[in-house]
Parts: structure tokens; C-alpha cells; sequence
């Protein structure tokens, strides 16, 4: 029972929803801050699972499409459908049950969350098919993590403003950049399969050009996102830190040095947003 569960854990890469759940707090905390509503847990137990439910749907469906290419791309061919861990039929299955939980969670939340819970769930599952036809994949990705920071604020106030969407143009336009420094690795097989991303379109110099532009924006975006919370040391001081952390990705990962892409993609994108998120909502607790 415990090894079938882990299958499934790695078969949607659960410890990767660090990336985006950190945001879905820091909208949490700021749509409880800005509302003035009253904090209840078991609304944020319902965000949590919506997020869980989502992100299961995404990466187990983005695994069932991808499961040919998956078998002959050398770097992916130990996953869990290739290898025959996880049927293609088992994941499948996998990914209608969340589905039907994520829209039944969503439903129990509010108005406007169980309307647009089928529209969440068409994004999230259509990035899986945007390389066969558009390098703007990456960018995709990022819309459907992106959903999350702007579900978590419509969860707490029914509705949706701008400076929500602010935090979600972050995520988006960070998941995009790091993206581009993950598809790398895959450059040369993407060519070779007439599948699309951007650095299989353009040199790795370029390629890294265009995740350094897409994370100024993410800062550019974040630091107009703070200045509309309370301020003090505590929220600068995060804001410093994810910045710098971006910055060191980009440091580690160059046009003549690929080798820590791992590092930068998981390790040092996990520790912004946590790191972020802690200061921010911090800052929002103790200053608000």
C-alpha cells in the first residue's frame, strides 16, 4: 500500500507543489488581511486540497500524454508509466478521480470557485499538448501555476481584483523562466521530435536571455504586489531574498555551464518561494 501511494507521489512530483502553494498562502493571508474576514482553517484546508487536487490532475495527466515520448527521450524513461510502474490506464484513472475531488472541494467553497473549477482544469490539463504545437509551452505552465495565489483569494472573498493578479503574474512569469532553464536538458531531443520550447528554437545563450527577462518581470511585478501590503524590514527583506535567489540561478545555469540545472530548477526555486512566502506573510501577520 505505502509503495503504491509513493509511486503515485512520484508520478506527479508531489514535492514540487513547493513551487506554487507557497503563493496560494501568501494570496490566503493577504485576502484575509485585506477583507478583513475571519481566518478559518477549515477554508484553509479546503485551498490546500484544491491545490493538491489540481496539481495531481496536471502532472498525472501532463504524464499520461507525454508517456511515448517520455519512453524515448533517454532522460525520462524511468518514469513511472515507461518504465511500467503506473499503467497508462491506472494513471488515467488517477487523474479523473482528483479531478472530480478538486471541482467537488471547489464547490463546497464558494460561488465563483465552482464555476471556474472546470475552467482551472482545462488550463492545467492543456499545457500537457502546448509543445506539439508552440514554444510558448513555458509560459503556459506558468498560467496554470499561476491559478493558484488567484484561487486562493477568490476562496477567501468570492471575488477577484488586480493585485491578486499581481502575485499571480509572478508565478507565472517565474514558473516560465525557470521552465526555460529545465527544457535544456532537452533541447536537442525536442529538435530531433519536432516537439517545441524555446531552447530548442533558439541558442542557449538566447534561451537563457529570455528566463532572465521573464524573472525582472516577476521581480518588477512582486515589488508593485508589496507595495501594496503593510510595510516594514520584514517584507523587503523577502523580496531581497527571492530576488537574490533568482539571481543565483542564473548564475549557476550559463551558456557554458548546464550541469546544476537540477540545483536551480528545484533546489533554489523551492527555497523562493518558501522563503518569500514566510517573510511575506510574516510581515502581513505581525505589521497588517
Amino acid at each position: 500500500m505505502i509503495e503504491s501511494i509513493s509511486k503515485y507521489l512520484r508520478l506527479v512530483k508531489f514535492s514540487h507543489t513547493i513551487f506554487a502553494m507557497p503563493f496560494a498562502l501568501v494570496a490566503f493571508t493577504y485576502a484575509l488581511w485585506s477583507s478583513e474576514a475571519e481566518f478559518s482553517w477549515w477554508l484553509l484546508l479546503q485551498v490546500v486540497l484544491c491545490m493538491v487536487f489540481a496539481r495531481n490532475v496536471a502532472m498525472g495527466f501532463n504524464r499520461w500524454a507525454d508517456r511515448d515520448i517520455d519512453k524515448e527521450n533517454p532522460r525520462t524513461t524511468s518514469r513511472e508509466i515507461p518504465s511500467g510502474q503506473i499503467s497508462p490506464r491506472n494513471a488515467l484513472a488517477f487523474v479523473v478521480v482528483n479531478a472530480l475531488l478538486f471541482v467537488a472541494t471547489a464547490m463546497t467553497i464558494n460561488l465563483l470557485t465552482a464555476l471556474l473549477s472546470p475552467v482551472a482544469l482545462a488550463v492545467v490539463m492543456f499545457y500537457s499538448y502546448c509543445k506539439r504545437f508552440t514554444s510558448l509551452a513555458h509560459l503556459v505552465l506558468g498560467l496554470s501555476l499561476s491559478i493558484a495565489p488567484t484561487g486562493a483569494y477568490i476562496a477567501v472573498t468570492g471575488t477577484l481584483t488586480f493585485v491578486p493578479c499581481l502575485l499571480s503574474l509572478v508565478v507565472l512569469t517565474w514558473t516560465g523562466g525557470f521552465d526555460i532553464i529545465y527544457a535544456l536538458q532537452d533541447a536537442a531531443f525536442d529538435r530531433e521530435r519536432g516537439l517545441h520550447s524555446i531552447p530548442s528554437h533558439f541558442s542557449v545563450a538566447t534561451s537563457l536571455y529570455i528566463s532572465i527577462a521573464l524573472h525582472c518581470i516577476s521581480v518588477a511585478a512582486l515589488v508593485l504586489f508589496a507595495l501594496q501590503l503593510p510595510q516594514s524590514w520584514v517584507l523587503w527583506c523577502g523580496v531581497g531574498l527571492f530576488t537574490a535567489i533568482l539571481v543565483a540561478e542564473h548564475v549557476l545555469v550559463t551558456p557554458t555551464r548546464q550541469r546544476s540545472i537540477g540545483i536551480a530548477f528545484g533546489t533554489l526555486n523551492g527555497l523562493a518561494s518558501l522563503t518569500l512566502a514566510v517573510f511575506v506573510i510574516t510581515n502581513i501577520i505581525i505589521f497588517g
